[in-house]
Protein backbone atom coordinates (compact mmCIF):
# COMPACT_ATOMS: atom_id res chain seq x y z
CA UNK A 1 0.00 0.00 0.00
CA UNK A 2 1.34 3.30 -1.08
CA UNK A 3 1.08 6.49 1.15
CA UNK A 4 -0.43 9.43 -0.62
CA UNK A 5 2.51 11.91 -1.27
CA UNK A 6 2.01 15.35 0.37
CA UNK A 7 3.05 18.29 -1.41
CA UNK A 8 5.25 20.54 0.54
CA UNK A 9 4.81 23.89 0.41
CA UNK A 10 7.29 26.48 0.90
CA UNK A 11 6.52 29.75 2.93
CA UNK A 12 6.68 32.12 -0.10
CA UNK A 13 4.76 29.75 -1.90
CA UNK A 14 1.53 29.36 0.36
CA UNK A 15 1.57 33.18 0.91
CA UNK A 16 1.53 33.65 -2.65
CA UNK A 17 -1.35 30.99 -3.35
CA UNK A 18 -3.14 32.20 -0.53
CA UNK A 19 -3.30 36.10 -1.22
CA UNK A 20 -4.20 34.89 -4.40
CA UNK A 21 -7.32 32.76 -3.27
CA UNK A 22 -8.70 36.36 -1.80
CA UNK A 23 -8.45 38.36 -5.30
CA UNK A 24 -10.57 38.90 -7.75
CA UNK A 25 -9.97 36.41 -10.56
CA UNK A 26 -7.33 34.58 -7.98
CA UNK A 27 -4.96 37.00 -9.86
CA UNK A 28 -1.25 36.23 -7.89
CA UNK A 29 0.00 39.51 -8.25
CA UNK A 30 1.79 41.30 -6.89
CA UNK A 31 4.01 38.94 -5.42
CA UNK A 32 5.43 39.10 -1.71
CA UNK A 33 7.70 42.57 -1.05
CA UNK A 34 11.03 41.41 -1.31
CA UNK A 35 10.02 38.58 -3.86
CA UNK A 36 12.04 40.45 -6.80
CA UNK A 37 14.34 39.28 -10.06
CA UNK A 38 15.61 35.43 -10.41
CA UNK A 39 14.19 34.51 -7.09
CA UNK A 40 10.83 35.87 -8.44
CA UNK A 41 11.11 33.71 -11.85
CA UNK A 42 12.20 30.97 -9.95
CA UNK A 43 9.57 30.73 -7.37
CA UNK A 44 7.01 31.65 -10.48
CA UNK A 45 8.11 28.78 -13.23
CA UNK A 46 8.25 25.98 -9.86
CA UNK A 47 4.73 26.78 -9.28
CA UNK A 48 3.79 26.66 -13.11
CA UNK A 49 5.52 23.26 -13.75
CA UNK A 50 3.30 22.25 -10.57
CA UNK A 51 0.19 23.34 -12.19
CA UNK A 52 -0.39 25.88 -9.26
CA UNK A 53 0.20 28.74 -11.48
CA UNK A 54 -0.89 30.07 -15.12
CA UNK A 55 0.16 32.34 -17.40
CA UNK A 56 -2.70 34.04 -18.91
CA UNK A 57 -3.22 37.61 -21.26
CA UNK A 58 -3.24 40.03 -19.19
CA UNK A 59 -6.71 42.32 -19.61
CA UNK A 60 -5.00 45.54 -19.62
CA UNK A 61 -8.42 47.57 -19.77
CA UNK A 62 -9.24 45.90 -16.47
CA UNK A 63 -5.47 47.55 -15.29
CA UNK A 64 -4.63 44.14 -14.39
CA UNK A 65 -1.11 43.43 -12.99
CA UNK A 66 1.53 42.29 -15.47
CA UNK A 67 3.81 39.47 -14.78
CA UNK A 68 5.81 39.60 -18.21
CA UNK A 69 5.42 41.50 -21.62
CA UNK A 70 5.14 39.49 -24.06
CA UNK A 71 6.60 42.15 -26.88
CA UNK A 72 3.49 42.45 -29.28
CA UNK A 73 2.14 45.23 -27.14
CA UNK A 74 0.40 42.27 -24.68
CA UNK A 75 0.84 40.88 -21.26
CA UNK A 76 0.69 37.95 -19.14
CA UNK A 77 -0.25 38.36 -15.16
CA UNK A 78 -0.44 34.99 -13.29
CA UNK A 79 -4.16 33.14 -12.13
CA UNK A 80 -4.04 30.55 -9.53
CA UNK A 81 -5.33 27.32 -10.34
CA UNK A 82 -7.64 24.67 -9.18
CA UNK A 83 -4.58 22.83 -7.96
CA UNK A 84 -3.01 25.53 -6.73
CA UNK A 85 -6.23 26.36 -3.98
CA UNK A 86 -6.71 22.44 -3.35
CA UNK A 87 -2.98 22.38 -2.50
CA UNK A 88 -3.64 25.21 -0.26
CA UNK A 89 -6.56 23.80 1.52
CA UNK A 90 -9.26 25.54 -0.41
CA UNK A 91 -12.13 24.20 -2.97
CA UNK A 92 -12.11 25.79 -6.08
CA UNK A 93 -15.61 25.66 -6.53
CA UNK A 94 -15.98 28.01 -3.07
CA UNK A 95 -13.53 30.67 -4.64
CA UNK A 96 -15.80 30.53 -8.50
CA UNK A 97 -18.84 30.67 -6.00
CA UNK A 98 -17.18 33.78 -4.30
CA UNK A 99 -15.95 35.50 -7.59
CA UNK A 100 -19.47 35.17 -9.18
CA UNK A 101 -21.38 36.78 -5.90
CA UNK A 102 -18.47 39.69 -5.68
CA UNK A 103 -18.95 39.81 -9.60
CA UNK A 104 -22.64 40.41 -9.37
CA UNK A 105 -22.90 42.47 -6.71
CA UNK A 106 -20.32 44.65 -8.43
CA UNK A 107 -22.54 45.04 -11.51
CA UNK A 108 -26.06 44.84 -10.09
CA UNK A 109 -27.16 48.78 -9.64
CA UNK A 110 -27.83 50.21 -6.46
CA UNK A 111 -31.61 50.13 -5.96
CA UNK A 112 -33.25 53.49 -7.21
CA UNK A 113 -34.49 55.94 -3.79
CA UNK A 114 -38.03 56.87 -5.11
CA UNK A 115 -38.15 61.02 -4.94
CA UNK A 116 -41.47 62.27 -3.68
CA UNK A 117 -42.49 64.94 -5.94
CA UNK A 118 -43.37 68.51 -4.44
CA UNK A 119 -47.00 69.57 -4.99
CA UNK A 120 -48.44 65.83 -5.22
CA UNK A 121 -51.32 64.55 -3.37
CA UNK A 122 -48.96 61.87 -2.25
CA UNK A 123 -46.30 64.47 -0.78
CA UNK A 124 -49.36 66.01 0.83
CA UNK A 125 -49.98 62.48 2.45
CA UNK A 126 -46.30 62.34 3.87
CA UNK A 127 -46.32 65.81 4.63
CA UNK A 128 -49.63 65.77 6.79
CA UNK A 129 -48.30 62.38 8.60
CA UNK A 130 -44.94 63.79 9.59
CA UNK A 131 -46.65 66.48 11.56
CA UNK A 132 -46.05 66.21 15.40
CA UNK A 133 -49.88 65.34 15.95
CA UNK A 134 -50.15 63.04 12.74
CA UNK A 135 -53.68 63.03 10.67
CA UNK A 136 -56.59 60.83 10.82
CA UNK A 137 -58.51 59.43 7.87
CA UNK A 138 -61.05 62.49 7.49
CA UNK A 139 -58.45 65.21 7.65
CA UNK A 140 -56.39 63.50 4.64
CA UNK A 141 -59.78 63.02 3.27
CA UNK A 142 -60.61 66.81 2.77
CA UNK A 143 -56.89 67.65 2.31
CA UNK A 144 -56.71 65.33 -1.03
CA UNK A 145 -59.96 64.84 -2.38
CA UNK A 146 -59.52 60.78 -2.14
CA UNK A 147 -61.69 58.62 -0.80
CA UNK A 148 -61.16 56.35 2.58
CA UNK A 149 -60.06 53.33 0.81
CA UNK A 150 -57.88 55.35 -1.38
CA UNK A 151 -56.04 56.83 1.51
CA UNK A 152 -55.50 53.83 3.01
CA UNK A 153 -54.29 52.00 -0.37
CA UNK A 154 -51.60 54.91 -0.51
CA UNK A 155 -50.20 54.19 2.99
CA UNK A 156 -50.23 50.54 2.80
CA UNK A 157 -48.84 50.19 -0.64
CA UNK A 158 -47.01 53.62 -1.60
CA UNK A 159 -45.95 54.43 1.68
CA UNK A 160 -44.95 50.91 3.16
CA UNK A 161 -44.55 48.89 0.77
CA UNK A 162 -42.99 51.50 -2.43
CA UNK A 163 -41.18 53.82 0.20
CA UNK A 164 -40.21 51.52 3.22
CA UNK A 165 -42.08 54.22 5.26
CA UNK A 166 -42.99 53.17 8.84
CA UNK A 167 -46.30 54.68 9.65
CA UNK A 168 -47.71 54.13 12.58
CA UNK A 169 -51.57 54.01 13.76
CA UNK A 170 -52.72 54.72 17.26
CA UNK A 171 -56.28 55.31 18.69
CA UNK A 172 -57.39 58.64 19.85
CA UNK A 173 -60.31 59.27 22.09
CA UNK A 174 -60.98 62.65 20.67
CA UNK A 175 -59.54 62.05 17.05
CA UNK A 176 -60.41 58.77 16.13
CA UNK A 177 -57.37 56.53 14.45
CA UNK A 178 -54.28 58.40 14.10
CA UNK A 179 -52.14 57.66 11.43
CA UNK A 180 -48.08 58.70 11.56
CA UNK A 181 -44.59 59.24 10.18
CA UNK A 182 -41.43 59.70 12.09
CA UNK A 183 -40.32 63.38 11.87
CA UNK A 184 -37.63 63.44 8.84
Amino acid sequence: MTKPTETKLTETQTVILSAAAQRPENIALPLPKGLVGAAAKMTVTKMIERGWLQEVEANLRKREPLWRETGDGHGTTLIVTDAGLLVIGIEPVVVKTVVAIRKHTAETPAPKVPVIRAGTKQATLIEMLRRSEGATIEEIMAATGWLSHTIRGAIAGALKKKLGLEVSSKKDVERGRVYRLPVA
